[in-house]
């Protein structure tokens, strides 16, 4: 069986979650490329050692260079910050290593641009990972769409709501400052919302949009945190206040090409909403509704049914005519967060194995961030802004 070896850029929360799929991957999906866990990168030592040991890498590194331009490196997962994607990317492209990114690819479209045709002109496979696309329920939404069973569709309506940065005194982190992630819950959340728009709707034609931040500071705490804190109960000094550069909400319509209508919602300061995304799509024939908390269930109203029994009705896509189901557990037996990743690395492996276009790729990031920029530009604008769709 050949190896895939993999490096993998960034060691919290993604990290975990990437790990946990290379342990997976190989146990569900059978393939003759099996991935190992090579080199996981951090720039701090402690922590990275640490998530070297906790999540089973081989070895740990602090320069990213170091790591990608190892002749046994085959692989780059990148789950880092935002601001550091395009040039590990780019160098990584260079090396000849395929890479998976999370999203948003880029802080803007331009960079998003030098991302892709970096990865195209050397000849690699690049994901951009959007793992909602991975779960059976949107699957399945894609086939009810892609077969008419909506008919012309009319509405988009997508929210994600979270209230993790509800209270005053939650510390300030990357996530907040724009010359690292780029934006806030638009860039964050939204990015999750116009890629499964593009991906069962179509091309956004037309934004305009608004946000605002509600909480313009917040404290810098003084603490040594370890791998995976939480931090909103991270106890500490407070050094000083520091400036939210990032929009806590941001909110847009869409005109799509095709004439479907859009709205979508983005925040971190909805109360009592965890991790609530939420879509639905109305077509002339029928309706879908998607909510990530209850992953494994599709909504689904028809309108040719009969009348006297019509209403929405809930489908548990856990049977293995659904994709990746097979893989899993018999119907019934629902799958969760972090089997997503799992099966976004099985395709992954998949299209290097086969020498194939990975699907979503850079050319998807580079279009998500034009949309995402667009929406940027609405807000200071004040009118509809259209994506620089080529």
């Amino acid at each position: 069986m050949n190896k895939l070896n993999v490096a993998l850029v960034g060691y919290n929360f993604m990290g975990k979650v990437h790990s946990h799929a290379m342990d997976n991957v190989s146990f569900f999906f059978k393939s003759e490329l099996q991935p190992v866990k090579k080199v996981i990168v951090g720039r701090t030592e402690h922590l990275v050692k640490q998530a070297a040991e906790n999540f089973g890498w081989e070895s740990y590194e602090t320069d990213w260079r170091k790591a990608i331009h190892r002749e046994d490196i085959d692989a780059v997962l990148i789950c880092s910050s935002t601001n550091t994607h395009m040039e590990i990317a780019i160098e990584a492209a260079a090396a000849g290593k395929h890479i998976l990114c999370e999203k948003p690819l880029a802080l803007t479209a331009v960079e998003a641009k030098k991302m892709l045709d970096a990865a195209e002109a050397a000849g690699v496979v690049h994901m951009l990972g959007h793992n909602y696309r991975r779960v059976p329920a949107i699957c399945l939404a894609k086939k009810l769409i892609d077969d008419g069973k909506l008919g012309e569709l009319y509405h988009f309506r997508g929210v994600y709501l979270q209230d993790w940065l509800l209270d005053p005194q939650f510390p300030t982190s990357w996530k907040l400052d724009k010359n690292i992630a780029g934006s806030g819950p638009h860039g964050d959340l939204n990015a999750h919302l116009i890629d499964l728009a593009r991906y069962l709707v179509g091309e956004v034609d037309q934004v305009v949009g608004m946000e605002k931040t509600f909480i313009t500071k917040r404290p810098k705490v003084k603490v040594d945190a370890t791998l995976g804190a939480d931090f909103s109960k991270v106890k500490g000094d407070v050094a000083e206040m520091v400036e939210v550069t990032v929009d806590d909400t941001t909110s847009f319509l869409a005109k799509f090409k095709n004439g479907t209508m859009g709205t979508f919602e983005a925040t971190r300061m909805a109360g009592g909403r965890k991790n609530y995304e939420q879509i639905e799509i109305n077509g002339t024939k029928g309706s879908l509704v998607f909510n990530f908390e209850q992953m494994n269930e599709l909504q689904y109203w028809s309108k040719e049914d009969d009348v006297e029994v019509q209403g929405f009705r809930k489908i548990l896509a856990t049977e293995d005519v659904h994709p990746y189901v097979h893989a899993w557990w018999p119907p019934g037996h629902i799958i969760g967060y972090q089997n997503t990743f799992v099966n976004q690395l099985a395709d992954f492996i998949d299209a290097i194995r086969q020498n194939k276009a990975a699907s979503p790729n850079f050319y998807d990031g580079w279009l998500n961030n034009q949309v995402l920029d667009a929406v940027s530009r609405s807000t200071k604008s004040l009118t509809w802004e259209k994506p620089d769709h080529e």
